[in-house]
């Protein structure tokens, strides 16, 4: 196995104009699963590529490069909107995981229960690719995931960073996850609910995304419309907020169970939200 470490982002899309290459940064998906692999010989490892380290606040929103660790994410000084995504991080796998594992590529390893994905759906995140030949463009996260370990991302590009829009003042946001045990584990179920209440205590915005639920996580867009004005106490949750849900029956848990945990993860964020 040949692994190419570019010290740029102009060598690292060049060496990706060869189609048998495979992107990895911190590796935490692809090295477990690489007995299940169809014989990559050429890896394109990012760890050495300056121009997307790290996470900075840009004038129009914050700019998170694709070798940022779920670590150097919990340890950032942001505002609450991004307490969701920080208690997502923290959850996935053990510490010396999150060390390792970037949140870019959470997002690209597509997962359906990828634990990242509904907090930024909820922050409204974009991602940045570019290519050699192409340039630059951005996607809204909800295009990007296409599927089961599906993504919008051609082979000679590279996610360069995820973008999220500086969400309103005064957002607060929380994120549950259910599984058969704290950590280390596959979710049920999961929820990343953002909110910005008035000083009457009513909705003005509500953001609320599910994972593990559907092939890809979704926004319960009728709920978000249903909340505006309303206070957190009022809001009458029931299935038909969940109609774009599809989740499955397997080992884990049923379908039911699924959806009636989606209710409950909310109803809980309502509670913490307003207390």
């Amino acid at each position: 196995m040949a692994v190419y470490i570019p010290s740029s982002l102009e060598d690292a899309l060049d060496i990706l104009r060869d189609p048998e290459c495979i992107i990895i940064s911190g590796g935490t998906d692809y090295f477990p699963a690489l007995k299940r692999s169809n014989g990559v010989k050429k890896l394109v490892s990012l760890i050495s590529v300056p121009e997307i380290r790290g996470l900075r606040s840009e004038r129009k929103g914050i700019r998170m490069g694709a070798t940022l660790t779920w670590t150097q994410l919990i340890q950032s000084d942001l505002p609450p909107a991004f307490d969701a995504l920080k208690t997502a991080g923290s959850q996935v796998g053990s510490v010396q995981i999150q060390n390792a594992a970037t949140v870019v590529g959470n997002l690209c390893n597509a997962s359906p229960a990828a634990d990242g994905i509904p907090a930024l759906l909820a922050l409204n995140a974009e991602v940045e690719l570019q290519s050699a030949m192409r340039g630059r463009r951005q996607v809204p996260l909800m295009e990007f995931v296409k599927g089961v370990r599906t993504t919008d991302r051609k082979s000679d590009e590279i996610v360069t960073s995820i973008f999220v829009p500086h969400p309103p003042q005064g957002m607060q946001s929380v994120f549950s996850k259910l599984g058969s045990r704290e950590y280390l584990v596959i979710s049920i179920a999961m929820t990343a609910l953002n909110v910005v209440l008035d000083k009457s205590g009513r909705v003005k915005d509500m953001r609320v995304a599910v994972g593990a639920c559907s092939t890809v996580a979704q926004r319960l867009s009728s709920l978000e419309n249903e909340a505006r004005g309303k206070l957190l106490s009022k809001i009458h949750l029931t299935p038909d907020h969940l109609a774009v849900l599809s989740p499955i029956d397997d080992v884990r848990a049923s379908a039911i169970y699924r959806r009636d945990a989606v209710l409950e993860q909310i109803r809980q964020a309502f509670f913490e939200l307003k207390s």
